[in-house]
């Protein structure tokens, strides 16, 4: 008992030491980082995949503003973090080219890392999340800027192995820029294609040269976006919707906001000028703009026949077709069979024994090779206007199964050919065709009572298997009970003996004593 006790005050204590660590941890974060600092933050708890945990801010285990508060401290929860925010706008705006600033929408927030995506901890069911702010997660209202975290104004800033230019509190994209000496070009996601000489070169450094998108004479401190997508709204969203339609993308109306249809027809025009498809109006409206931006191709020219391309289709798909096969284009084969008279069932779309012989005797009939599979040849002649119409309709052939259960059937084995001797429609004669329908149907008949005989032993076996598999069953039961029987009363044998034992030495004891005693 007294090792039980220190092992569970040992336990005890280890839990208390590691609570205190764990929650110890969540509350010493210092209120301080980068704005390009915190979105690698949250990258890297995307790609290392940290778990949604409802208020933990613990790196590896946290909830959305916890993953904020891992990083730089701070407020705790979303609305104190948006209503202590230095700065916020309106995300259908536009979002500025700025690294780690804070999304917030009704009771959620999150991190964008630039280039339109964002990272939040969205849930149990999914974790850490990566994705377009504009994409099937939407509904992002404001971006903000944290009061825990600054922001550069101008100057290099490191981000995720890349190197960007800051000019009036934004990365600078689609242009270049002379810092230091030596000239930078930047792409349309804002990245150098060099590494920087002097990290500490600033603005006042730096000369823009022809072709700039982000002029640094700008000296509004008003943020402009670089890109417009679902959402957005505005005088470009406009402009772009009325050249979308223009060169045939767009039909909608052209009110300034960019919905699903603008969304839809951009992709298309993006699709077609060979632009990388992401639904986002950013640097490529030079493409959008320029004389050589192509036009939507007409419907006649991209939209096929549907009867040709049907019928090819058919062509292709009606090579062989054989016992087996189950589809919709053996459905079709038994419907015509059945309209020539070769089968008396409903069609099952299962190419059995009787669609076999079915086809057999349409192949005979109508003079091909009688193989029991529809290949190219008996498809055509099957579906063609010459097709024969079955010249004994009242003979009708029955599956295995159901010839078994009427017992022998008198087939015309000594009919003569010439009895066979049928006029169609056209007074066509096929006496020569009649003397292999005979024999083929006598193959048939006998097959039938071969397999007839095998019937009732398959039945009885399987009751016999059923049978043994109930007692077995009961067997198996029976010796589990037994077993259990023999525990417990072994058991109660030694209880019972320990009970007399201690019974005895109490008394002998007692006995003992009193004798000691007088």
């Amino acid at each position: 008992m007294q090792r039980i006790k220190k092992l569970t005050a040992i336990i005890l204590s280890i839990l208390t030491l590691s609570s205190v660590c764990v929650f110890g941890s969540t509350f010493s974060a210092g209120a301080s980082g980068t704005g390009a600092g915190l979105a690698e933050w949250a990258l890297n708890a995307y790609y290392e995949g940290w778990s949604y945990v409802y208020g933990g801010s613990s790196p590896g285990a946290v909830d959305c503003s916890g993953l904020i508060y891992s990083y730089c401290g701070g407020e705790r929860c979303g609305d104190p973090q948006l209503n202590t925010a230095t700065e916020r706008g309106s995300v259908s705006s536009g979002i500025p080219n700025v690294h780690g600033l804070g999304l917030w929408r009704p009771g959620h927030v999150g991190v964008y890392v630039g280039d339109g995506m964002e990272v939040d901890a969205r849930g149990d069911a999914y974790d850490m999340c990566y994705e377009s702010v504009y994409g099937s997660y939407s509904g992002w209202t404001y971006w903000f800027k944290l009061a825990a975290v600054t922001y550069p104004t101008n100057g290099w800033e490191e981000f995720n192995g890349d190197y960007y230019y800051y000019e009036n509190g934004e990365y600078i994209t689609d242009t270049s820029r002379t810092i230091g000496g030596t000239t930078y070009y930047f792409d349309s996601k804002g990245r150098s294609g060099k590494t920087p000489s002097d990290m500490s070169a600033t603005a006042s450094d730096s000369s823009s040269s022809s072709g700039s998108s982000n002029s640094s004479s700008n000296s509004s401190s008003e943020s402009k976006p670089t890109s417009w997508r679902n959402g957005s709204s505005g005088e470009e969203v406009e402009k772009i919707q009325a050249r979308l339609a223009e060169l045939g993308y767009y039909t909608g109306a052209v009110d300034g906001y960019f919905g699903d249809a603008t969304e839809a027809a951009y992709r298309a025009f993006q699709e077609a000028a060979g632009l990388t498809v992401d639904g986002i109006a950013g640097s490529d409206r030079e493409v959008l703009y320029s004389d050589d931006a192509p036009y939507a191709p007409k419907e006649e020219e991209t939209t096929a026949p549907a009867e040709d391309t049907e019928e090819t289709e058919q062509t292709e798909q009606a090579v062989e077709y054989k016992s087996g096969d189950e589809n919709d284009e053996v459905t079709k084969i038994q419907q015509k069979l059945a309209e020539l008279k070769y089968m008396y069932v409903d069609a099952t779309g299962y190419y059995g024994d009787f669609t076999v012989q079915a086809v057999m005797n349409f192949q005979l009939a109508n003079g091909l090779e009688a193989t029991g599979v529809v290949d190219e040849e008996t498809y055509g002649v099957l579906f063609g206007e010459n097709a024969v119409v079955n010249p004994n309709p009242q003979e009708e052939t029955q599956p295995a199964s159901e010839a078994a259960l009427a017992g022998p059937t008198e087939m015309p084995f000594t009919t003569s050919p010439s009895a066979l001797i049928i006029a169609n429609e056209q007074n066509q004669t096929y006496a020569d065709t009649a003397t292999e329908v005979v024999k083929t149907t006598n193959k048939v008949t006998k097959r039938a009572l071969a397999n007839s005989t095998s019937v009732i032993p398959s039945a009885t076996t399987a009751a016999v298997k059923r049978t043994a598999n109930v007692w077995l069953w009961f067997v198996l039961v029976a010796v589990i009970l037994g077993a259990l029987s023999v525990v417990f009363m072994l058991r109660d044998r030694k209880s019972n003996r320990y009970t007399r034992y201690c019974a005895k030495k109490k008394k002998t004891s007692f006995k003992s004593e009193v004798n000691t005693r007088w």
